[in-house]
């Protein structure tokens, strides 16, 4: 497979779900447009996103998609049964006229999340394989997604682990097969997912970073930001700082509320949740003396708006694979301020484009966010934020060019 043929090879990229349009779904979408300067792209999922269609119609990508989309079922049962995967299996299988696309195209694409590794099973074993992994299934194999809101166990640890053991089988057969194949190949979006692969499934993995577009995270507000802007109100009084993510434990919402108290910075808390979740993110931000705003959803014009109005943006995030936001507000020029954990070390150098800094030390965090406020440190942050972009060359079109490549090594084994 060459870049230069005169018929660009076909392409399969497959998500199981859009509907929460996070860093992920985000991510996809931009980079979609440039996928098609290298493959004749078809698009497939179980439950597509407005973004979504709206970026397939404007770039002409067939979009293959149920009738009725998957609607992933969340009781306990379902967890402990692992009816996910079967579920997800059948719905792949009813989307009219994919089995005749997998049956021609040149290789596939598939992007981890709820409802996609069902996907697996159904390509023929010749066609050339890609997963991007971005994480391995968090709830199965670590504790983190099993803790409420503030942080507690919402039940013994110990019988979750247990519970979920048929899933965790499940999971490494699906694995173990797809690795079997005779040309596939799995890659995490950073160091730190990649180490997480290895250590889940025994497997070697590299990795291919996400994308960030200037495009949509412009330097300079413009005047569709701007107007974007105005349709937003009851934002806490300033200064306030952002935070993004939705309101698990995991994202750390709860630890900055906790480490803001007393600083003088409001918080808003971009990514929802489930409704008593949000609510005691509220209850902890009264106790504590921390206003939060937590907006509905927000277009992507108006999240850039929120980005460039805040002091800093902020995550206290546990293990995060990569992390959009970083990169994002070197691209706006925001003040990036992240734990020194995961994926974010990939992309913040502490004291040079931004914070990368101890969790518990709240002190450290406090002083980090007077730092934010000097119009010099906020200019030199930026521009080394940028540079940082350039150096690991993070375009939605260099993204692409490494799935070619991939694709291009998995042709020539």
């Amino acid at each position: 497979m060459t870049e230069t043929q005169a018929e660009k090879p076909s392409l399969l990229v497959a998500k199981g779900t859009f509907e929460a349009m996070r860093g992920a779904e985000r991510d996809l979408v931009r980079n979609l447009p440039a996928l098609t300067k290298y493959f004749d792209v078809t698009m497939a999922t179980l439950q597509p996103s407005r973004e979504l269609k709206q970026c397939c119609r404007e770039n002409s990508i067939p979009l293959l998609k149920p009738k009725i989309s998957w609607q992933q079922k969340s009781g306990t049962w379902s967890r402990i049964w692992n009816t996910e995967l079967r579920s997800s299996t059948k719905a792949w299988k009813g989307i009219v006229g994919l089995k005749e696309v997998l049956a021609s195209t040149d290789a596939v694409h598939l992007v981890s999340g709820d409802g996609s590794l069902g996907l697996i099973r159904l390509v023929p074993k010749k066609t050339p394989f890609h997963l991007h992994m971005l994480e391995p299934h968090r709830g199965l194999y670590e504790d983190i997604l099993h803790l409420g809101v503030d942080g507690k166990p919402r039940r013994n640890l110990s019988l979750t682990r247990f519970a979920l053991s048929k899933a965790r089988r499940d999971d490494r057969r699906v694995i173990s097969a797809f690795l079997k194949r005779p040309k596939s190949k799995i890659n995490g979006n950073s160091n730190y997912s990649a180490e997480r692969i290895q250590t889940v499934y025994g497997c070697d993995s590299e990795f291919i970073h996400p994308s960030v577009d200037f495009s949509e995270f412009t330097p300079e507000a413009t005047e569709e930001e701007n107007q974007a802007w105005i349709d937003l109100d009851e934002l806490p009084d300033p200064p306030w700082i952002t935070t993004i993510g939705h309101a698990g434990w995991v994202k750390g919402g709860w630890e900055t509320i906790s480490m803001l108290a007393g600083s003088g910075f409001g918080l808003v808390l971009v990514g929802g949740g489930v409704f008593e979740e949000v609510e005691d993110l509220h209850d902890h931000a009264d106790a504590r003396g921390v206003k939060l705003w937590t907006p509905p959803r927000l277009s992507n014009l108006q999240l850039t708006g929120l980005m460039r109005r805040s002091v800093a943006i902020v995550s206290m995030a546990h293990g995060e694979p990569f992390g959009l936001t970083p990169i994002e507000a070197f691209a706006v020029g925001t003040p990036a301020l992240f734990v020194d954990e995961g994926g974010f070390q990939d992309t913040v150098e502490d004291g040079v484009n931004g914070r990368l800094l101890p969790r518990d030390d709240i002190m450290a965090w406090q002083e980090a966010l007077n730092e934010a406020l000097d119009t010099d440190v906020k200019k030199k942050w930026a521009e080394a934020g940028r540079q940082k972009i350039a150096e690991l060359d993070l375009s939605p079109d260099a993204h692409a060019r490494r799935i070619f490549e991939a694709f291009e090594e998995l042709n020539n084994t």
